[in-house]
Parts: structure tokens; C-alpha cells; sequence
């Protein structure tokens, strides 16, 4: 006896093989370069006293800003969120943005008076 009650959803796919294709070269396309961004991280990681002596502020920005961007494809590709409206991404984004910013000032701004304490102290 054949079940009625089970969906079939390959026969129901939504694209043509060309739109498949297109999808792929964009999944492929976002994972190499992530994989390069984060061959670069290790590779900085690794040599960065050959590459920049004396230069670890440079360096800790450096990951910063190539983790950001890893995240941000992450976001917009693998979770779907660069399908959805302007609207839409600006409203879920706009938070986490706000919330890091505001982050990145609270350790600037206690790093630099600790700093000043210590100098009393020191």
C-alpha cells in the first residue's frame, strides 16, 4: 500500500537547473573565499614576527576585520539573509552592529583609564 501522506519535496523544487547552477557557483565561490580569508588569519597568525615585528596591535585589528567579514558571508550566504529585503537585513543587523560598537567602546574607553590608574600607581 503507497503512503498518501509523504511529501515528495524533490519534485517540488522551486528553481530550474540553471538557477541551480548559479546557486552553486555562489556557494562555491563563498566557501574558497573563506577559506582563503581564513588561510590569510592562520598564516598571520603564525608569521606575523617575520612579517610585522613589534606590530601586534596591527595584527589583532587585522583579525578583527577579516572575522567580520567571514561573518558577514556567513550571514548573508549559508543563513539566507541576503535573500530577504533591504529593510529586513538593516533591522536584524542594526542591533548587533549597535551592540559591537558599543562593546568596542567600552574596552577602549576602560582600557585607556586603567592604563591612566596604573601610570598613578606605577
Amino acid at each position: 500500500m503507497e503512503r498518501d501522506d509523504i511529501i515528495e519535496y524533490s519534485l517540488d523544487a522551486g528553481h530550474s537547473e540553471e538557477q541551480g547552477r548559479v546557486i552553486r557557483k555562489k556557494i562555491l565561490f563563498v566557501t574558497i573565499l573563506l577559506s582563503v580569508i581564513t588561510s590569510v588569519e592562520v598564516l598571520l597568525g603564525v608569521f606575523w614576527m617575520d612579517i610585522m615585528p613589534n606590530s601586534w596591535h596591527w595584527v589583532k585589528w587585522v583579525f578583527i576585520v577579516l572575522t567580520m567579514i567571514k561573518a558577514a558571508y556567513i550571514v548573508m550566504t549559508f543563513m539566507h539573509l541576503g535573500d530577504e529585503r533591504r529593510n529586513v537585513r538593516s533591522m536584524i543587523l542594526m542591533p548587533y552592529v549597535l551592540f559591537l560598537m558599543y562593546i568596542a567602546f567600552v574596552l577602549i574607553w576602560e582600557a585607556t583609564y586603567i592604563h591612566e590608574i596604573l601610570k598613578v600607581f606605577l
